[in-house]
């Protein structure tokens, strides 16, 4: 770093009531748990992540004994794991230090040392992981592009590379297909799949929508023999099903009749699918009779389904919370009785204010946005937030968020944004910042903030826009694009310098990269130049916040440092707050620092603390 940037303020407490100051923080400590991921053939034997502890890491779940086990025991937390089949192993991914480079680790359900799982697959970014009784197929990128291996009978194979994208993506139950997804087309937005055999990987079957149509293997049955692919497409220009019969070279495409766009899984049987259905912002179940086409509603209240399976007894176990209330984990099971699955040990966190829609015309169709007004709110604009999604293929939705709620605490309005670029409105609005990425969104960004001051929610005074990933590279470009619009910035972990971010990035990234800007940086430098928050930096006016991650593979932290060493040299007050993780942290208390230092320079900005 050649320049030294001023420190955060990390305030002892936000607030001076005592009420308010603990009940922000139980809202970030409150244990939290994901819907558990059980053995394929052992379904007694769990597992999940939870915060219970601190930090984000991996705990097995005995059903048959009631016991609970914390599996990982990291300084930055592990999140992705999953079981051996037979419910023997767990298997949990090992990076250092959150840059999720590294390798896959197994140690003994029941406890014991871990040990590499593959240790003949050497380290990398994951790019898929199927575990089978005979055959394991992992996923591995790299900054020369992707490799795909098999391990059977002790031997480990490299049956796939690419400088493409390309990933694991499912093996049949009886072990002999595997469905790779790939982007040999030269388009890792719009993937295509690929299906080979297990014993020499001879390719299958291909397939592959053409030019703006990704495909994504989903799952096969979980019966034995039956070589059907649950596929998802988007041939009607929107996310949804089909099936695809890869033995008989069929495929049946299932027209549900909702609006927005699906994802589903396999009931036990082979015989249904479970469907999580999202639209506007809320996402609900259904169960869907692959043999009668009969779709009916698995009753839950508006808000957002965070995950969902089905028990080998046809019990649905889910994740649900809205706004207002805090998610649980819930088990419906086949005669409609509803219980709650998982109760973390602790205090639940307090509730929070309920959001409502609006939509509003932009540039390029109808803006979705949601909208929360602090419980206390006084009458007149409010000071308020633009808290801007990352992704950019990503959604915001009715679902609890302590993030949400604190913001609404220190008093200001919180407006969420799904621009185009946004996930569940189609794939043209997905697909409407190809070529120009970050300034057609803040188009969409624009719009709603005249609306958000001409319907008096908003004082166009003291407005701050604020997020992390691309929501905070969002939030770069919005400084310095619409300089008169925001009183303050906050930008975490955000894309700053895009030609540098290009150059240090994850490969995964720069394919994506290269997809959406239409090449490299040397092949279309003047959309790299014209998307870049660097490119603006001498226009920003309002006081701006950076957060970043030393070890963070998306959002490197040297694009990050070119942008605060040109903001240096101008006479606009920022601060940095640096700190030894990834994209982002899994420890709470550190996600508490940030959040504090991040409401802090908001409030102070806007006039609502010293």
């Amino acid at each position: 770093m050649t320049t030294q940037h001023p420190p955060a303020n990390i305030p002892d407490r936000l607030f001076d009531d005592a009420e308010a100051e603990a009940r922000w923080r139980a809202r970030f400590h409150a244990p939290r748990v994901s819907v558990p991921d059980w053995a394929l053939d052992s379904p007694q034997h769990n597992v999940y992540v939870s915060n219970a502890s601190g930090v984000w890491e991996v705990y097995a779940w005995n059903r048959d004994s009631g016991e609970h086990r914390q599996v990982t025991d990291r300084p930055n937390g592990t999140l992705h794991a999953t079981t051996s089949p037979d419910g023997s192993a767990i298997w949990w991914f090992n990076d250092t230090d959150g840059d999720e480079f590294g390798t896959w680790m197994r140690q003994p359900f029941d406890g014991g040392p871990a040990e590499p799982a593959l240790p003949d697959v050497h380290p990398g970014y994951p790019a898929g992981l199927e575990i089978g009784h005979r055959v394991i197929a992992s996923g591995v990128s790299t900054d020369d592009g992707s490799e795909l291996f098999a391990t059977r009978d002790g031997r480990t194979t490299r049956f796939y590379t690419s400088e493409q994208d390309a990933g694991i993506g499912a093996l049949s139950r009886d072990e002999s297909l595997l469905a790779i997804s790939h982007a040999e087309h030269g388009d890792s937005r719009h993937p295509a799949i690929r299906v080979l055999d297990t014993e020499r990987f001879e390719t299958v079957a291909d397939k592959w929508d053409g030019e703006g149509k990704g495909l994504t293997p989903l799952e096969f049955s979980p019966v034995a023999g039956d070589q059907r692919l649950l596929v998802l497409h988007e041939r009607r220009g929107r996310e949804e099903l089909l099936v695809w019969d890869v033995a008989a070279g069929t495929e049946t495409e299932l027209d549900l009749g909702l609006p927005g766009e699906v994802v589903a899984t396999w009931y036990p049987k082979a015989d249904a699918l479970l469907v999580v259905h999202f639209h506007e912002a809320r996402s609900s179940l259904h169960r869907y009779d692959l043999t009668t086409g009969e779709l009916s509603a698995v009753d839950t209240p508006p808000g957002r389904i965070g995950g969902a399976g089905v028990r080998p007894d046809g019990t649905v176990e889910y994740s649900w919370s809205s706004a207002a209330e805090p998610a649980v984990i819930r088990a419906r099971a086949a005669d409609g009785a509803d219980t709650v699955l998982l109760t973390p040990p602790g205090d639940p966190a307090p509730g929070s204010a309920p959001v409502t829609d609006a939509f509003v015309e932009g540039p390029g169709g109808r803006i979705h946005a949601l909208v929360a007004r602090p419980l206390t709110a006084p009458d007149g604009p409010l000071p308020t937030v633009f808290a801007l999604h990352g992704g950019p293929h990503a959604a915001d939705e009715d679902r609890f968020s302590a993030y949400r709620a604190v913001w609404l605490d220190a008093g200001f309005a919180v407006v969420e944004v799904n621009y185009r670029g946004s996930t569940g409105y189609g794939s043209a609005w997905r697909d409407a910042i190809e070529g120009r990425p970050g300034l057609t969104e803040l188009e969409d960004v624009a719009a709603v903030y005249d609306w958000a001051v001409e319907s008096g929610l908003s004082d166009p005074a003291r407005m701050v826009v604020s997020g992390a990933s691309w929501g905070g590279y969002l939030t770069l470009l919005a400084v310095g694009t619409q300089p008169d619009r925001w009183a303050a910035g906050v930008a975490s972990v955000p894309v700053a310098d895009y030609v540098a971010a290009y150059e240090d990035e994850m490969e995964q990234l720069r394919q994506f990269d290269r997809a959406l800007f239409g090449g490299s940086p040397e092949e279309v430098p003047a959309v790299y130049r014209e998307c870049s928050p660097i490119t603006y930096v001498d226009a920003v006016k309002a006081p701006l916040l950076v957060l970043a991650g030393d070890n963070d593979p998306r959002c490197p932290i040297r694009q990050i440092e070119n942008y605060l060493d040109r903001l240096a040299g101008r006479d606009v007050p920022y601060e940095f707050y640096r700190y030894d993780a990834g994209h982002g942290s899994l420890v709470i208390a550190e996600t508490i620092k940030q959040t504090a230092a991040e409401v802090h320079f908001a409030m102070k900005a806007v006039g609502l603390a010293q």
